[in-house]
């Protein structure tokens, strides 16, 4: 992409979901995900009503009389955005590819965390980690973050989730919230499950993780249009199909109902949230309902 018309598409990103942090995910964001816990902030004398659990018996001796600590909470948080930016990601109708949404979806979150004094940072993965972006604070590090995802050229074009996650477990130490911003398509090819279902489910123990699957709906029925010289997105082979058979059309059918349940299923045993946006629907719906699911 020339540097102009990055910087136009940037900019236009900037201005949409700015706004929208402003109007509508600033307080969602901040209701839905949570700071560290509860920090220590001053010691004051006791009131009625206060827990006396809290009652602290050095300064009470002290002074003869009673005072209790009081506690804040440690509100900031460090926010990761692991963005899948493998050859799949650049699939798309005339609505929209997939990496734009991501970009879109990335820049409210990464705006909503620096709204409220969150550090912001990235992984960028396909079927390796490409880049490591260290959480910061502030609207000129979210604008970078927008423009790498919209503009990085990976080594690799197939996916590796399990990488990435690992990567976040092992490089991040402080507990964070870590949304995954992926199409998910990363399946064993003979059992059809994911294959990152254990590290998915590590990387969740130590940190929060919310999966957000961003899907194209032409990838949820093959067309029909003759013969068909297809390319994987990842491994960039052509092979022929004919689109018009029926026993292409259910077996891809049932490989997409087949995977998406699976998916679904190692979301719900990891205790991940997670929601689904389709390129072609306005995501504001979707981000909505899961952060008020999470503010419960």
């Amino acid at each position: 992409m020339e540097t102009s018309e990055l910087l136009k598409r940037v900019r236009r990103i900037e201005i949409k979901t700015r706004g929208l942090t402003r109007q509508i995910f600033a307080g969602q964001y901040h209701s839905a995900f949570k700071g560290r816990g509860m920090a220590f902030s001053e010691v004051r004398e006791y009131r009625y009503g206060d827990d006396i659990r809290n009652i602290d018996w050095n300064v009470t001796a002290r002074y003869n009389q009673p005072y209790v600590k009081v506690f804040e909470e440690e509100r900031e948080l460090t926010v990761m955005l692991l963005i899948d930016v493998s050859g799949s990601q650049n699939f798309g109708s005339a609505h929209n590819f997939k990496r734009h949404v991501i970009a879109e979806v990335a820049a409210v979150l990464a705006f909503s965390a620096i709204q409220n004094n969150d550090k912001i940072g990235v992984i960028l993965f396909s079927d390796r980690v490409e880049k490591f972006i260290p959480p910061q604070k502030g609207r000129k590090h979210t604008l970078r973050i927008i423009s790498e995802v919209l503009n990085f050229q990976p080594q690799g074009r197939e996916t590796n989730l399990a990488e990435a996650l690992r990567f976040l477990t092992n490089a991040i130490k402080k507990r964070s919230t870590a949304f995954v911003l992926s199409d998910f398509i990363d399946f064993d090819s003979e059992t059809e499950q994911p294959r990152f279902s254990e590290a998915i489910t590590i990387a969740n123990n130590k940190h929060d993780v919310v999966g957000i699957r961003v899907y194209d709906f032409r990838e949820t029925q093959f067309p029909q249009v003759g013969l068909l010289r297809v390319k994987d997105a990842e491994t960039g082979k052509d092979i022929w199909v004919d689109s018009n058979s029926y026993e292409v059309q259910e077996t891809y059918k049932k490989w997409w109902n087949t995977t998406s349940e699976s998916l679904r299923q190692t979301f719900n045993k990891a205790k991940v949230d997670w929601v689904s946006i389709r390129t072609d629907v306005d995501y504001v719906k979707p981000l909505i309902l899961l952060f008020k699911r999470r503010a419960k």
